[in-house]
């Protein structure tokens, strides 16, 4: 039976854009399944002691940066460190994605490309009409796909996802789930492919 991932992310966090191209690596390998669960993070740090970015200490802040130049050179991706729209607004892209997934869509490839738009592109993702671009870019239908996010059952999904993952002791993003075992940050990708290959050493 193939294994799966439940992928719990932010779509606006800069460690879920630099991880996301090796996640799926890593499941095509292992013949993986994703299972992508956009969270809302505003609602899960007041639960598990998080802090909001601009409520950070500024050595916290200065250091931020310090890991982001690392992991855009480890990963060889492009990431504007302080980009023209962030922090910015989820109110479409979350559920867009959820959307997608409800659709039978490619809601990993959506997510992909609406973190890419904000930390390489300089695009505004609080603006419905860019997530509708990024939707037909994508390869989903943008007005059905939009319509739907907009719709009290998408509502009601991003924040029974957003419980999950409150119940399951998810703090932060991107988190993964192998075999009920948490992982916290792209930076333990080798460890969740270390679960894939059976090897929890």
């Amino acid at each position: 039976m193939p294994k799966t991932i439940d992928y719990f992310i932010s779509v606006v966090s800069p460690y879920t854009y630099l991880g996301s191209r090796e996640l799926e690596r890593i499941a095509r390998d292992h013949g993986a399944e994703i299972r992508v669960k956009p969270i809302s993070l505003p609602k899960i740090f007041p639960h598990t002691g998080g802090t909001p970015l601009p409520q950070r200490p500024q050595a916290r802040k200065d250091y931020r940066f310090v890991e982001l130049k690392r992991w855009r050179a480890e990963r060889d991706m492009p990431l504007n460190l302080e980009p023209a729209h962030f922090p910015v607004s989820d109110k479409f892209a979350a559920p867009a994605v959820l959307a997608a997934a409800e659709l039978g869509g490619d809601p990993l490839r959506l997510a992909h490309a609406i973190l890419r738009a904000i930390w390489a592109e300089e695009r505004n993702i609080a603006e419905e009409s860019t997530v509708h671009a990024i939707a037909a870019e994508t390869g989903h239908d943008a007005d059905t796909l939009m319509a739907n996010a907009k719709t009290p059952e998408i509502a009601e999904i991003y924040e029974q996802t957003t419980q999950e993952a409150l119940e399951r002791g998810v703090f932060g993003a991107p988190w993964y789930v192998v075999d009920g075992e948490p992982f916290w940050g792209q930076d333990r990708l080798n460890f969740v492919e270390r679960a894939l290959a059976g090897n929890k050493a």
